[in-house]
């Protein structure tokens, strides 16, 4: 199977029982989806959040490090070495938010994934303070959203990828998400053209087929709808904030909302399938992985355990600036659902 991503190695390395821990490089989804299919924990951190100097560009708006690990203590411990975190208590979430439409996209039963992590909300938390002040149970804090029509009504400037159709798009892709990958990509492939172009098109190096047409198209990219996609960041991270936000019936606003959605939409390709005739590697998880890719937001991948003997996961995502809070849930949240599962 394809351990995925060009952080690959590192997710092996922990995987295979190597090392405890390793870092990586996520600017598109190689932290999340190598965690994903290796079946550890893997940990993008908020954009900015941790230093990139040293690192070369591959897309600096996007370029964030991030790690991974086998056990939740040591991939919070990392976390707060990286972050600069002091320790603080584990802070309970106000809600989690189940994207429906995006686990329709998975080929992996919901009771393998989603039930799982309502099922551990309710072992775990029972009825929380904010649940009993607001005299619900900590199942009706549990919602169900449908993340691609909020995205459509909160991020107009998606309407210029929309409009004019997405060459990836496949039918039961959200085309709100459809149209967030593609203009994530155009961003990514416009600044990877911006640092790397002299040098490609100077040295002509050989590159590997599917890789060779990707830095080509990036090196050919122009600057049209540039604008759009920064206003699409823009409006998105205003949009899931608001999304992940709960005010309650007197002054107290929490915020530590939790967006639940797969990490990827199915089990990990097989070394011989062709790139170029599977959407799995392009429209099904980059409609998935722009979500906090494209807002900013931190998102750690859990895995949980294995179906038809290959790994699966589920990913929690957390507003930007909300990475110790996320490192702390996964941490506390983590051997409840080895249990459930």
């Amino acid at each position: 199977r394809v351990p995925g991503g060009s952080s690959s190695g590192s997710a092996v390395a922990v995987a295979a029982k190597l090392v405890d821990f390793s870092l990586g490089t996520d600017t598109g989804a190689s932290v999340r989806v190598p965690a994903s299919y290796c079946g550890i924990l893997g940990f993008r951190p908020s954009l900015g959040a941790v230093s990139t100097v040293g690192v070369l560009p591959m897309s600096q708006s996007y370029d964030t490090v991030g790690w991974f690990a086998r056990d939740p203590m040591i991939l919070n411990r990392i976390g707060r070495v990286l972050l600069h975190l002091p320790d603080v208590d584990p802070i309970k979430p106000s809600q989690i938010i189940i994207a429906e439409d995006c686990f329709r996209l998975s080929t992996i039963p919901s009771d393998r994934t989603v039930q799982v992590l309502v099922k551990s909300i309710e072992k775990l938390f029972g009825v929380s303070w904010l649940s009993f002040f607001l005299l619900k149970s900590a199942a009706q804090c549990v919602k169900r959203a449908i993340l691609g029509d909020h995205v459509k009504d909160k991020v107009p400037s998606l309407q210029h990828f929309m409009d004019k159709g997405n060459e990836d798009q496949v039918d039961d892709i959200p085309p709100s998400l459809a149209a967030l990958s593609s203009a994530m990509r155009l961003l990514q492939r416009y600044e990877f053209k911006n640092y790397h172009a002299k040098w490609v098109t100077k040295v002509n190096p050989d590159f590997g087929p599917g890789i060779s047409e990707r830095i080509w198209d990036a090196i050919k990219a122009t600057g049209e709808n540039i604008d759009f996609c920064h206003s699409v960041r823009t409006e998105l991270r205003a949009a899931l904030t608001a999304l992940l936000g709960v005010t309650s019936i007197t002054f107290i606003v929490k915020d530590h909302g939790v967006l639940a959605l797969p990490t990827t939409p199915g089990e990990p390709p097989k070394v011989q399938a062709n790139p170029a005739t599977s959407d799995i590697f392009f429209s099904r998880p980059f409609s998935l992985l722009s979500v906090a890719g494209s807002s900013g937001f931190c998102q750690v991948s859990i895995p949980l355990g294995r179906y038809d003997n290959v790994p699966l996961a589920i990913s929690l995502v957390a507003k930007h600036g909300s990475d110790a809070f996320l490192l702390n849930l996964v941490e506390t949240l983590y051997d409840t659902l080895q249990e459930t599962i």
